[in-house]
């Protein structure tokens, strides 16, 4: 019985953490992830991003009738309609940037950068060659001699480089150089 108790009182105690949460919210600012469907991704482990970032990439391909299968090793995530794809995931940082990390010259085709905002995303398909001439060997992720293999990618989605305009951006026009392929 005593147990039992508790539990009412835990679950009394619990229920106004939800009229507290809102008044902290307020007084902290606005929060432009509240009631986003993203909200619940940003605050995982970049690895668990990662993997999130993939599995949305690949499913929403397939859903469009992309064919999808698994890479079967380690080089890329993903071979979508024949081509090898590595999948990075950033979500957007208070400065408003996708910082897209860990691009390395590995065995694939393709990189697809998706960036998740509170209530929108946007994807940029790279081929090897962009990655090369902009990023890999230009932009190391980590100094000194063990941090060049790792690069990274910053992008403001509403201000992004130049040389991503035939990337994509939008997700539509990341499909279309994806299905083009």
């Amino acid at each position: 019985m005593c147990d039992r108790n508790i539990d009412i009182e835990v679950r009394l105690l619990a229920s106004y953490t939800h009229e507290l949460k809102a008044d902290y919210l307020r007084v902290e600012g606005d929060d432009p992830w509240t009631d986003s469907p993203f909200d619940w991704i940003r605050c995982l482990r970049s690895g668990q991003i990662g993997k999130i970032g993939a599995q949305l990439v690949a499913r929403w391909c397939t859903e469009k009738g992309l064919t999808v299968i698994p890479s079967g090793d380690t080089q890329a995530d993903r071979v979508i309609n024949g081509k090898r794809v590595e999948i990075k995931t950033s979500t957007r940082w208070k400065t408003g940037i996708y910082m897209f990390q860990q691009i390395r010259d590995q065995d694939y085709d393709y990189a697809v950068c998706l960036g998740i905002s509170p209530f929108d995303a946007h994807c940029w398909v790279l081929s090897k060659d962009v990655l090369r001439r902009h990023v890999i060997g230009k932009t190391p992720q980590h100094k000194g001699k063990a941090g060049s293999d790792t690069f990274w990618l910053t992008v403001d989605p509403d201000n992004p480089h130049e040389w991503l305009s035939s990337c994509g951006g939008a997700l539509a026009s990341a499909y279309e150089i994806i299905r083009n392929w």
